[in-house]
C-alpha cells in the first residue's frame, strides 16, 4: 500500500514552511485529551434534529400570532410583540424556512393548495383565495406543508368556469 498515512499525503500537499507540526505531547496528556473528549456529552434533547413536521408547526403558530397582533388594539403593545415575532420570523428565513400566506392570490385548480370551501360571492370577478386557515410552509425550497384555503368566486355559471372544475 501507500507509505504515507492519510494525514501525512494531506499535509505533504502544502510546502514544508506551510505544514503543521504534529503535536509535542507524552502519552499522559494524550490519554488525557481521550478522556476529556470521551466525558463531553450533548445534554437529552439538545442537538436533535427538527422534524419537518415540528418546524412547520412552529411557523404556523408564528403565522398565526403575527395576524392576531395585527388585529391588537394597544399600539404600543402591538409593536412591542410585533418586533419579538419579527425578530423569531428572520430566525426562521435564515434556516430556510418560508411561510406563504395566501390572501388575495388568484386562485387555480393547477396551484398545491387544500381548498377547505367555495364560497359565492358576486363582488368578485374572478375566483380568489379569501382567506388562508392554514399557510403553505417550505423549508429550503421543499414543500413541508400544504396550505389550506377558502376560496370565493363569482356565483354559479357566472364566472371563468374555474370554480366548476374544481368542486367537479
Amino acid at each position: 500500500m501507500s507509505r504515507w498515512s492519510r494525514t501525512e499525503r494531506a499535509q505533504r500537499r502544502h510546502h514544508p514552511q506551510f505544514r503543521i507540526a504534529e503535536p509535542d505531547w507524552t502519552a499522559a496528556e494524550r490519554e488525557r485529551l481521550t478522556s476529556l473528549v470521551g466525558d463531553l456529552t450533548v445534554p437529552q434533547g439538545i442537538g436533535a434534529a427538527l422534524g419537518e413536521g415540528d418546524l412547520a408547526s412552529a411557523a404556523t403558530s408564528l403565522w398565526r400570532a403575527r395576524r392576531r397582533v395585527a388585529r391588537l388594539a394597544d399600539e404600543r403593545e402591538a409593536k412591542r410583540i410585533g418586533r419579538f415575532l419579527e425578530n423569531s420570523q428572520e430566525e426562521f428565513d435564515r434556516a430556510g424556512v418560508v411561510v406563504q400566506d395566501h390572501d388575495g392570490t388568484e386562485y387555480d385548480p393547477g396551484l398545491s393548495l387544500e381548498v377547505l370551501m367555495f364560497q359565492d360571492d358576486p363582488a368578485l370577478s374572478r375566483e380568489v383565495v379569501v382567506e388562508t386557515v392554514r399557510p403553505s410552509v417550505y423549508l429550503l425550497g421543499k414543500r413541508i406543508q400544504m396550505g389550506q384555503v377558502i376560496v370565493g368566486g363569482p356565483e354559479n355559471g357566472s364566472g371563468n368556469g374555474k370554480a366548476e372544475e374544481a368542486r367537479a
